[in-house]
């Protein structure tokens, strides 16, 4: 009888410890959601809105993406804001977030100065998947791959030897060589794999490529996409 009675108390008081944790550790998860930042995205036009957008260094997808799951949670203070599309300034904004606050960035691309392409060209239609991953050429943010996929679209270059690569946090980055002639048309074609490690991908953080971002606004572009 007294075993029994033992017993019972034993499990009435594992019973109130456990209810005790609930009760601490339920408010943090809310306190934490409440804690968040929103940052939405706003552009008028179609540059804006396919323009890849990093955020603290981060790429994090394209423009007209981020919203209902794919939408921008900050942690509140500051941070940086950089937007990217071929041939066009870097659109950079600092912002400071307050919890639980949800912020508008207006963003407006302007036009860098470019040269002129080759008489001769060169097309690289990208199939990969997830669609949404950024595209590098030769270093060089060019946009994503929804932009180069599908039937009368393609990454216009100048004939000779290139490196692509495409990234996106979450995958293992793809990367591979292309030496295409003059008027030909080069597939690159995959499935990125998924990744647990974190993310280490120079390319997609703007910090570490400002310098190419600078030099190739002020030089002829190296591509563009066919629409």
């Amino acid at each position: 009888m007294k075993r029994a009675m033992k017993r019972a108390l034993l499990s009435s008081h594992r019973m109130w410890i456990l209810a005790m944790l609930a009760l601490l550790f339920t408010p943090a998860v809310y306190a934490g959601n409440d804690v968040m930042a929103e940052i939405q995205f706003q552009g008028k036009s179609k540059v804006e809105k396919t323009s890849g957008v990093w955020v603290d260094g981060q790429y994090v997808g394209y423009l007209k993406e981020l919203k209902g799951s794919k939408k921008v949670m900050l942690m509140p203070g500051e941070h940086v804001i950089t937007v990217r599309q071929n041939g066009y300034r870097d659109f950079t904004q600092r912002l400071v977030v307050q919890p639980g606050e949800t912020q508008v960035v207006e963003v407006a691309m302007a036009k860098a100065p470019m040269g002129i392409l080759p008489e001769v060209t060169s097309t690289v239609k990208i199939s990969v998947n997830p669609s949404r991953a950024a595209v590098f050429l030769d270093g060089a943010f060019v946009g994503h791959v929804a932009e180069f996929q599908g039937v009368g679209r393609g990454l216009v270059i100048a004939p000779g030897a290139h490196k692509i690569k495409i990234a996106l946090p979450g995958y293992k980055t793809f990367e591979t060589d292309i030496n295409p002639q003059g008027d030909q048309k080069v597939e690159v074609k995959t499935d990125l794999a998924k990744d647990e490690v974190p993310v280490d991908e120079p390319l997609l953080k703007p910090d570490g490529n400002d310098h190419g971002a600078q030099s190739s606004a002020a030089n002829p572009p190296p591509a563009s996409p066919q629409r």
